[in-house]
């Protein structure tokens, strides 16, 4: 009976070793699956209730803001490169053409100066002047120009879209008559954007094409209403006039600002190119008195350090006149 007994002890400890090491049969792995089941629902409501916060009209705005900080860097690293500059001023060249005339122009200043016995370090000088600064200022001048010419017209071009879509008109027609009439630089932008969704691009990247060539704020305001009122609906027409008045109001108060500095931006110009003008009129009238400052070190060393300051005095003006607006 002894035996017996210790036999059904020993099964019974067998058995339930194995229902306890078994898989997910028996009542334990019911147990493991409904424990893994509550663990997923809960992962579950854990991604809703994220979902549910990004679809949250805050987060939402905060994500929009995010993206379009990151969108405006990605444009304002794009547009400060060499090629979009050359674009942006309306120069067909590519960066490499441009400086290869850089070092042909930088060149030349340096034998240049270099046949007046110069010094070696001052024609060095003159050549990074002449190839490096003075080209970049000609390109960032003629871009400057070229946005000042379409931003002045724009307002224009979107009364005309305004006047066809309440006419029944198209925007793409409406665009093909901005770039048949409208002047330079702004009818022939307008053509390259007629032409880019004519071979099958969205208008949005056709507008960011645009944005790369000329980067203005308004261009930007105008694929803004466009963007919205694609993905939105609403009426075109009211929110391009909208849209004209806010840029008419932006030009009258540049204006403004313009016609309230002009005093102080003649100032400074005047006290920028009088010492040079100086120098450059001695030099002319009496050149015996003026020869000391560039044959002797010691005029060197003064002539160096008036350039020096002459330049921080003119980085400081241009700062105190330059209004961003």
């Amino acid at each position: 009976m002894l035996t017996i007994i210790v036999a059904l002890m020993g099964f019974g400890l067998v058995a339930g070793l194995g229902f306890a090491f078994s898989g997910n049969s028996g009542p334990g792995g019911r147990a493991m699956k409904r424990a893994q089941a509550i663990a997923a629902g809960g992962q579950m409501d854990r991604a809703s209730r994220a979902k549910s916060a990004v679809s949250d009209p805050a987060s939402r705005r905060k994500a929009l803001m995010q993206n379009l900080k990151e969108q405006e860097r990605r444009q304002r690293k794009a547009s400060y490169s060499l090629a979009a500059r050359l674009q942006q001023a309306g120069l067909s060249i590519t960066p490499k053409t441009f400086w290869m005339i850089a070092s042909g122009v930088g060149a030349t200043g340096f034998l240049g100066v270099l046949i007046f016995r110069a010094p070696f370090l001052v024609a060095c000088g003159v050549a990074f002047t002449c190839g490096f600064g003075l080209l970049q200022w000609v390109v960032g001048f003629l871009g400057k120009r070229r946005m000042k010419q379409f931003t002045e017209h724009f307002s224009d071009a979107i009364d005309i879209i305004v006047r066809g879509v309440k006419s029944g008109l198209p925007v793409n027609d409406c665009l093909r008559i901005i770039a048949r009439e409208s002047p330079q630089p702004l009818g022939p932008e307008f053509h390259r954007l007629v032409e880019s969704l004519s071979m099958g691009q969205t208008m949005e990247q056709g507008l960011e094409k645009m944005f790369e060539r000329m980067p203005t704020s308004e261009l930007r305001f105008f694929a803004i209403v466009l963007a919205i009122q694609q993905k939105t609906g609403g009426n075109l027409a009211e929110a391009l006039a909208n849209l004209s008045t806010v840029l008419r109001g932006r030009k009258l108060m540049r204006e403004k600002i313009k016609a309230l500095s002009s005093e102080a931006t003649a100032s400074a110009m005047i006290i920028g190119c009088l010492p040079p003008g100086v120098i450059i009129l001695i030099t002319v009238t009496t050149p015996t008195y003026m020869a000391v400052m560039f044959t002797d070190p010691r005029g060197h060393m003064m002539l160096l350090g008036g350039g020096v300051w002459m330049a921080l005095g003119i980085f400081v003006m241009r700062r105190m006149i330059n209004f961003k607006f």
